[in-house]
């Protein structure tokens, strides 16, 4: 490996050549070594030295400067804490300085080393640059401070030297000065600007768990709802995004920005509200939070790089081992990047670039590059730990590596990426990651003083608030840029790769376990298909399909995403909670149940009602009345079937009428269901009974008989009322009267009008 070899004009220092000689000539001459006395611990002291030098926890709090120059004075401090059973006395804190060590490996090596080792560590520098102590109590504390000039060092070559700070002291049960703890550091020392200097990116980058739910208020904002409120403690001041944004501001990074999370942001900018455990929501109330770190955020990154993710960040190792099995799983993936652009450029007022896919940790295998790229992208991150350097180069190659197919990976450098994990709030622990990572930069620079390189640190997805200063407080140490020059993203990936740089993608099996057992489980993809048939079902019969397709768009996008890792449970929640509110709102579009229908004659018409009990309105729907013995009961031309579109709007009902004919008495099971145009089922069928009456010739005639009958009886009756009204009448001329004539009655209707009927007049031609 590049790392194993030394640096180029870094070797050993004079002092460690001549013990390194002095060792190999008394290992060769026995006789001389027996005759030389060399003291010896008792096995008392032996012991001692594997466990004694771990009684007292030496903590360095701050090294200042960081990175010093000529004339500088450096100051350490720290914490000195008795974690033994006893007392120490005499106690004394010394500065060791250790020689310039020989290549990144070495470093490696010292970060290890706990306890004190006297063949390892460096002399104390001694007088006046000690801090006495003269009784440390047992389970107590006490602060200490170091200061002392760079000149006093001894740095004489360029180079990444180690810095120890011990304390010796006494206890009653070994009454004897020895080391009872220590804590190593690294100084780096690169008085004057490199030849070549490093160029360097840094990957700042601001992602988030998903915190928007699929729902939406039924009012036209469409108020969107939050599974909960933990993002505007990361938005407020303090807050682990609000301190990398202000972080950020003032650092030469390549911001790395999941477009979901400035989408919920600035959902939270406006009327949101919050699921609370139940059926119900709550409002929420962070708005001026969410405005102002957008803000803060939109000035930030305007004279920066800004590289966008797919929305949602989604997982594509497991999209690669697990998803592209599942049809319909890989076609996400083009949607969520284009989308990404637009929200950035939409919400920050810059143009990002994506062109950039960054799988988990950096580790890629070919099935990962084929789905990274399958959406446009042409560039992988990828990290040095994943396309490990085979040894034909002594130094670390630059990032840019051209892997097939128009595809660079832009390698990360795994130490620099990784040197800021884990828990960053003690200051000890902070303290030496920054020291670290200032070394191991110098120590790669140094690896190959006259080749200038390109070099990328990419550290982990979504650092903690003491991550972030942390890392700030590393790169405030490069300021000075005398080893290393700021350098964005894109022009990284631009850069001439080195020749002898590998460019073999490692095959499938070499993927890390570790990332393979948290990766999205098969069912994900399984569930996210069912959700986005159901899904492209409903938007079809929807008048304004953007108020739905966009929501659960996002909220399919959001189920892929690699937050979800190590949540199984989690994501399986929100999963069914997407699936089970989108059936909810498509059968808020459904059929109202029939009870039985008696039809009397012939020939009639059956009702069926179709209800839209959403906001908008719904069309390209088809509904359809099926016979189940079309023998008995015919509907319509085709007898068994009958159609007819439907079109609804928002909020009401709609009764459609079909034909029906009867041919003989009975019951008859008639089915209506809904289609889309395309003919693909819409929601259940609804089933109810049609009862047959039908009236036969033979009845018929019988009425008509009877009818014939009346009308015989009324004109009989006539014509003996007015026989008896004339025989009345000629009694009375007989005796001589002569009747009064009186006048018209009165018109049983008014006289005709040439004016139209009035407004709910019936008229009969």
């Amino acid at each position: 490996m590049a790392e194993a070899a030394e640096f180029q004009g870094m070797g050993p220092s004079p002092a460690r050549r001549w013990l390194r000689r002095t060792a190999a000539l008394l290992a060769g001459t026995p006789l001389l070594a027996a005759l030389v006395y060399v003291p010896t611990a008792s096995p008392a002291h032996a012991a001692e030295d594997a466990t004694g030098s771990r009684t007292v926890d030496v903590s360095l709090d701050s090294l200042t400067p960081s990175a010093p120059v000529k004339d500088d004075t450096l100051t350490i401090t720290g914490t000195v804490t008795n974690k033994g059973k006893e007392p120490v006395t005499d106690a004394q804190v010394d500065l060791r300085v250790g020689p310039r060590m020989a290549g990144r490996p070495e470093i490696d090596e010292a970060s290890r080393r706990t306890g004190f080792s006297p063949g390892s560590d460096a002399e104390k520098l001694g007088d006046p640059y000690t801090v006495k102590l003269p009784k440390l109590a047992a389970g107590i504390s006490e602060d200490f401070a170091l200061t002392v000039p760079v000149g006093k060092l001894g740095l004489d070559e360029d180079g990444v030297y180690q810095l120890g700070v011990s304390l010796s002291g006494e206890t009653p049960s070994e009454p004897y000065e020895r080391v009872l703890g220590i804590e190593r550091t690294f100084l780096p020392w690169q008085p004057d600007a490199a030849k070549k200097k490093t160029q360097l990116t840094f990957l700042w980058p601001l992602i988030s768990s998903t915190h928007l739910s699929a729902e939406t208020g039924s009012d036209e904002q469409q108020t969107p709802i939050f599974e909960n409120d933990s993002l505007a403690a990361e938005l407020a001041p303090g807050g682990r995004l609000e301190q990398l944004v202000s972080l950020g501001s003032e650092l030469p990074v390549t911001w790395v920005i999941d477009p979901d999370l400035l989408a919920t942001a600035e959902a939270m900018t406006r009327n949101y509200r919050i699921k609370n455990g139940t059926d119900g929501t709550i409002a929420g109330r962070n708005q001026t939070v969410a405005r102002k770190w957008l803000s803060s955020l939109e000035k930030a990154v305007q004279d920066s790089k800004v590289v966008a993710l797919p929305f949602a960040d989604p997982d594509l190792a497991s999209l690669a081992h697990r998803g592209k099995d599942v049809s319909g799983s890989l076609s996400q993936l083009q949607p969520a990047t284009a989308v990404a652009e637009t929200t950035v450029e939409t919400i920050l007022h810059v143009k990002p670039s994506i062109d950039f896919a960054w799988p988990m940790e950096g580790a890629i295998d070919p099935s990962i590059v084929d789905v990274a790229t399958s959406a446009g992208a042409h560039k992988v991150i990828a990290r040095s730990d994943s396309l490990r350097e085979t040894g034909s180069v002594s130094y670390t190659p630059s990032a840019a590596r051209p892997i097939g197919g128009g595809t660079t990976a832009v390698v990360a450098d795994e130490r620099l990426s990784t040197a800021f994990q884990g828990d960053m709030t003690k200051a000890g622990t902070s303290t030496s990651a920054v020291q670290k990572f200032l070394a191991q930069a110098l120590a790669l620079t140094l690896q190959a003083p006259d080749k200038q390189r390109s070099i990328v640190v990419a550290p982990q997805r979504t650092p903690s608030a003491s991550q972030a200063q942390t890392m700030a407080s590393a790169l405030h140490g490069l300021a000075g840029q005398r080893w290393t020059q700021p350098l964005d993203l894109i022009a990284a990936a631009a850069t001439k790769p080195d020749p002898d740089a590998t460019t073999d993608v490692p095959s499938a099996s070499r993927y890390p376990d570790r990332l393979r057992v948290r990766e999205l489980p098969v069912q994900t993809f399984q569930d996210i298909r069912s959700t986005q048939e159901t899904l492209d079902n409903f938007k079809v019969i929807l008048t304004a399909p953007d108020r739905v397709v966009t929501p659960f768009g996002n909220a399919i996008n959001r189920e892929m995403s690699t937050s979800w890792r190590g949540k199984a449970r989690a994501a399986a929640d929100y999963r069914r909670g997407v699936q089970s509110f989108l059936e909810d709102l498509s059968t808020e579009v459904r059929l109202i149940q029939k009870s039985a229908v008696t039809l009397s004659g012939r020939s009639a018409t059956i009702p069926v009602t179709v209800q839209n009990k959403l906001v908008q309105g719904v069309d390209n729907l088809v509904l359809r009345l099926k016979s189940s013995n079309p023998t008995r009961l015919e509907l319509g031309e085709d007898k068994v079937v009958a159609e007819r579109q439907i079109k609804i709007e928002g909020g009401h009902s709609q009764s459609v009428k079909f034909t029906a004919a009867a041919n003989a008495n009975g019951p008859v099971q008639v089915t209506a269901q809904l289609y889309t145009m395309d003919g693909k089922l819409y929601g259940g069928p609804m089933t109810f009974t049609v009862r047959a009456s039908e009236i036969t010739p033979t009845v018929m005639l019988v009425i008509a008989g009877g009818v014939l009958l009346l009308v015989l009886a009324g004109v009989r009756m006539y014509t003996q009322r007015k026989r008896a009204a004339a025989r009345e009448a000629a009694a009375m001329a007989d005796e001589g009267e002569d009747p009064e004539q009186p006048s018209d009655p009165a018109p049983d209707t008014g006289p005709e009008s040439g004016d139209p009927s009035g407004t709910g007049e019936k008229v009969d031609r």
